[in-house]
């Protein structure tokens, strides 16, 4: 059963949605950027549908100044208070809740980095995460890399680039890009490494193969800020073979849900 309702955060009112399940163990979607709680192509509605159906209560939220919600936008940063509000009201509208794991996509996944240890989430689904601070309109350098790498490597890529159909300057200026060094000290991925180093809250990240912010996730958790925690037992990963930011390819919504599914029961076990 989904109901409607809307709650309080600082003096505005928020949008909230429910799919009520008889579990003691809640799923808090967290959605990032001016994404709404239905999420793209209804993938959030779609996402609380089946975790529903599996046991798993879950509640969906707009922050400030987002989908049906008051106020204005503070940004995946500064959204905590949205992040703490929404937990106060799952709690209150399932008074049974043991314990809350939040799921976030993109920058709603870096909002749960961020601040899930003041805010009392107990465990993490993080899909695609945003670490990498890019230029506007431009991928993260690990995924430029990985487009020039693909391109050099394929036969046809050489034949584009010999006749002409790759774009020289822009080429030139990608790989350019590459030569700079890597930002460490401040950066939102060291951030996120501190952020998630100074809890013992267990995540599981699920990363589209082929997109771009799950490529600059990847080489940052492999060799950049996040590597020191990527050994940790309490950390899984799950690759899934699409280049679909949100998983909306054919085959995409089963393979991410099932995995998201699989870590809930792990989480629910240990937690």
């Amino acid at each position: 059963m989904r109901t409607q309702f809307a709650f309080d955060c600082k003096g505005d009112i928020l949008a909230g949605a429910l799919d009520a399940a008889d579990g003691a163990v809640g799923v808090l979607v967290v959605t990032g950027g001016g994404q709404t709680r239905f999420g793209a192509h209804r993938g959030f509605a779609q996402l609380a549908t089946f975790l529903a159906e599996a046991g798993y209560p879950v509640l969906r939220y707009d922050r400030r100044g987002v989908g049906d919600s008051s106020g204005e936008d503070p940004g995946f940063e500064a959204s905590a208070p949205d992040l703490s509000a929404a937990v106060t009201a799952f709690r209150k509208e399932v008074p049974g809740l043991t314990h809350i794991v939040g799921f976030g996509l993109c920058d709603g996944a870096t909002t749960l980095c961020l601040h899930h240890r003041e805010c009392d989430i107990d465990a993490m689904l993080l899909a695609n995460p945003w670490v990498v601070e890019a230029a506007a309109n431009e991928p993260p350098p690990a995924a430029i890399k990985s487009h020039y790498r693909d391109q050099l490597l394929s036969f046809a890529g050489w034949k584009r680039l010999l006749t002409g159909g790759i774009n020289y300057r822009k080429a030139i200026s990608g790989i350019l890009k590459l030569a700079k060094p890597r930002k460490v000290e401040g950066s939102l991925g060291q951030r996120v490494a501190t952020a998630l180093g100074a809890s013992d809250a267990p995540a599981h990240i699920v990363l589209a193969k082929d997109d771009a912010t799950a490529i600059g996730f990847d080489d940052e958790w492999r060799n950049g800020a996040l590597a020191a925690l990527s050994g940790e037992s309490r950390f899984s990963c799950d690759m899934i073979e699409t280049d679909a930011h949100s998983f909306a390819r054919d085959g995409d919504f089963e393979r991410y849900s099932n995995s998201c599914l699989r870590a809930l029961k792990r989480f629910e076990a240990g937690l």
